[in-house]
């Protein structure tokens, strides 16, 4: 925090939330008013462009210019611009963003759940994107991202219970333009990205291609066989065509595809934390037996042993057309779109160099098709509308295949002469999973100005959806036996399970907001907003009972619903020279939807979908944005966020309280996981013109800065799993020539900060936990170019 400070009084910061994008070369950020000053920040979070400033709700707005100077590449490194978004990623399958602590919170290998859909909305150029998965990839073109916080569904297609991230990539142009940008940095970072963009026939059809390639060597080290993990290997191309056959017709068509194949994603060694079980059973003893000790203890020397394969080869893509028909009075908007999302993975479950899990992947192909209609007023009158019908498919096959190796049976059940030693040499299981979705939605809402300064606004959301499950395993392999000790040994370990579900139900959400101008430049609201989450179906498997048979009742979840109450106040001061923000809000959260680690079994720990009776949220968030003098800007962000289990009475219990029997824990009036108490950023960018041989010249200082408290890395709240707090510096000085070539010298994590990024225990519950550590420093050089 010390350092934040400091980075501050020197000028040197980072981006923040609200008015992200500002000075005279950010994206999306275009002066409507002659007025000197902070430039207004236009978005479309209600589906028509307007002043952030008037948009009566919390929401963050980072523009393309600003992606590019920060380098921020993807949706996890965003996370560090916006305090309220934060991210949770094992993998790229394993990815999840919680906003205000709220969403679809994934921690480890082992919880990722197709049955359960997020808590925040992934939208990429109005197109709803249901698998978290897809937000992993890099950035490629864009114009500007937004963050809405809180319930959205009567504006969105898709019902979000948490909030929205909504990304706008930059359209085709009747004007000819191009860029090129190539970077290259520490481990050999290299990333090359182009665009183009021009008329076809003039005033008619226009095209925009891009694309981008990045690689980077990993930065965790195998000490046995000298691989690196985590390490970086996208390319992703897009391509639209814009039709404007008449001036009040606008047809945009788009085609995307990228892929992701890397050595990813490796954990190390954190920590070993102390349960009730027996002692023999419990991480020093098991590793003891076996003479084994980590390569490091020290998380940040970023080094392991995996024995078993590792790699991640992913791919999303699909087509959509937006078609926009200006009816006079009103807009008519289709939104079409249809996309997939191929995933398979290679993973050490037991993350160290001893042979207990040898395979462990689920390759997994989804299918959605999606189609909006909406009508929005046009202009800005005393009574504005936007109204909709939305529908939504999701097919997703997985196929779960999992096999142990020759140390399963001395570390997940004993030692010889216990159990024969090969008893699980060889044990595996494979199936196959089909879940499908069917959403149908009507929403609407209306604008009121009744009064020159008011605005009363309404809005209600009817979602049906249906969904289906099916899962079905088989096991194999291992010693054969027909010892009944033995062979109940090994189902304890995997069992074949076979089981269909469906869940089906409508809910009515909406919110109610009012809104009054003190002033041109000062806004007050206060809202109240109901979400709807539909309920989910375990597709990993389901936890056993009494009788160690799968416990059919616990295969579908109830619906999730939240209630959100925020006050919040937007303001321009001193001549427009100083954007000040606040909101605070408290949100109650009933049935909300969790992956919870069954932790009664000493053996595979699995992630299943469960229902926490009631959690509740309650904060205040600042956003400021300062013109210091002309080409220097400041911006600063901070949120508070108190969140904690209102009502939990049959949580999972922390590693400490575990015994051989422990089945469940009251964690009634315990802290929210994965919610930092406090989160910051801080940031600028200094604009410093002159002239070189008679062209514009600028020299371009950028800095951004985030800092966020500690939080509990794990559902259970174990003492073992805090994660402590960590801040980031990145830092970028550029040489820009007549806005047309640029040359820059950048930095990531410039401070060398270690810090955990998440972290896992490890299946067996022997005590061990791991963790991602953070990306060492890089350093790079990009070279630009604009035609």
């Amino acid at each position: 925090m010390f350092r934040s400070i400091l980075t501050a009084a020197l000028g040197l910061a980072a981006t923040s939330a609200a008015g992200a994008q500002m000075g005279p070369a950010a994206a999306g950020a275009e002066p409507t008013t002659p007025r000197a000053g902070l430039p207004d920040v236009v978005v479309t979070a209600r589906l028509r462009p307007e002043d952030a400033q008037a948009v009566p709700g919390a929401i963050s707005v980072i523009g393309g210019d600003l992606i590019d100077r920060s380098y921020t590449v993807n949706t996890q490194q965003l996370s560090l611009l916006v305090p309220s978004l934060n991210y949770s990623s094992a993998n790229p399958r394993n990815t999840a963003f919680t906003i205000r602590g709220l969403g679809s919170s994934v921690v480890a290998v082992s919880q990722a759940n197709d049955g359960l859909e997020p808590g925040v909305g992934f939208y990429v150029d109005q197109v709803y994107h249901a698998r978290p998965a897809t937000a992993a990839f890099d950035f490629s073109d864009i114009d500007r991202v937004e963050v809405l916080r809180g319930p959205q569904g009567t504006l969105f297609g898709k019902n979000t219970t948490a909030g929205a991230i909504s990304i706008t990539t930059r359209a085709p142009s009747f004007t000819p333009e191009a860029s090129e940008e190539i970077s290259y940095g520490s481990r050999q970072f290299l990333q090359a990205k182009a665009s183009a963009s021009g008329p076809i026939m003039d005033d008619q059809i226009a095209f925009r291609i891009s694309g981008l390639s990045t690689r980077s060597d990993g930065y965790i080290r195998n000490a046995v066989n000298g691989r690196s993990y985590n390490g970086i290997g996208n390319q992703a191309v897009r391509g639209q065509l814009l039709f404007t056959p008449t001036p009040a017709l606008r047809i945009r068509l788009t085609a995307d595809y990228s892929a992701f194949n890397a050595d990813c994603c490796a954990q190390v060694y954190l920590r070993v934390g102390t349960s009730l079980r027996p002692a023999a059973r419990q991480y020093p003893a098991l590793a003891a037996g076996l003479n084994y000790a980590p390569p490091s203890l020290n998380a940040y020397d970023r080094v392991n042993d995996i024995d078993a394969d590792l790699g991640v080869r992913t791919s999303e893509g699909g087509t959509s057309a937006i078609v926009d028909w200006d009816l006079g009075p009103a807009t008519l908007t289709s939104v079409s779109a249809w996309r997939f999302w191929q995933w398979d993975a290679a993973n050490d479950r037991d993350y160290t160099g001893i042979p207990i899990q040898l395979t462990q992947h689920i390759p997994s192909h989804q299918d959605q098709y999606s189609q909006e209609l909406r009508i929005a007023s046009n202009g800005d009158r005393a009574f504005n509308y936007v109204g909709g019908l939305y529908f939504f498919n999701q097919t997703i096959r997985g196929r779960p295949i999992s096999i142990y190796g020759p140390q399963a049976t001395y570390w997940l059940l004993g030692p010889a002469p216990q159990f024969p030693s090969n008893l699980l040499d060889g044990y595996g299981t494979d199936g196959a999973t089909r879940f499908t979705t069917d959403s149908y939605a009507a929403f609407g809402e209306v604008n009121w100005t009744p009064l020159a300064r008011l605005t009363l606004t309404g809005g209600l959301r009817y979602t049906y959806e249906e969904k289906h499950g099916r899962y079905s395993t088989i096991v194999f392999g291992g010693l054969p036996t027909t010892n009944t000790t033995l062979a109940n040994a090994k189902l304890s370990i995997l069992r074949p399970q076979s089981y269909a579900a469906r869940d089906k139900d409508g809910s009515l959400s909406g919110r109610a907001n009012i809104a009054y101008a003190v002033s041109d430049d000062i806004h007050g609201y206060a809202s109240f907003a109901r979400g709807f989450k539909s309920g989910g179906i375990n597709m990993s498997g389901l936890p056993l009972d009494a009788q160690n048979q799968p416990a059919i009742a616990t295969a579908v979840v109830a619906p999730e619903r939240n209630t959100t109450y925020e006050i919040g106040l937007k303001s321009r001061l001193f001549d427009r020279r100083l954007i000040l923000n606040l909101a605070g809000y408290y949100t109650r959260v009933r049935d909300f939807q969790a992956t919870i680690v069954d932790n009664s079994q000493t053996v595979a720990l699995r992630g299943y979908l469960a229902n926490i009776p009631k959690v509740v949220v309650k904060g205040i968030e600042a956003d400021a944005t300062a013109l210091l003098f002309k080409g220097f800007s400041l911006r600063g962000s901070i949120a508070y966020a108190h969140g904690d289990y209102a009502k939990y009475p049959a949580g999972p219990c922390p590693l400490e309280l575990q015994t051989s029997a422990t089945a469940a824990c009251n964690l009634t009036g315990q802290r929210l996981s994965g919610l930092p108490r406090f989160a910051e950023t801080l940031g600028g960018d200094y604009v410093l013109p002159f002239t070189l041989r008679g062209r514009d010249a600028a020299i371009v200082l950028h800095a951004d800065n985030s800092w966020r408290s500690g939080y509990y890395g794990d559902p259970s709240l174990s003492r073992y799993t805090f994660i402590k707090g960590y801040e980031v510096i990145n830092a970028s000085v550029s040489l820009q020539l007549a806005d047309k070539w640029e040359v820059a010298v950048f930095a990531r994590n410039l401070f060398k900060s270690n810090y955990i990024q998440n972290l896992t225990v490890q299946a067996g519950n022997s005590g061990l936990i791991l963790g991602t550590p953070s990306e060492p420093r890089t350093i790079g050089l990009t070279l630009r170019a604009r035609q």
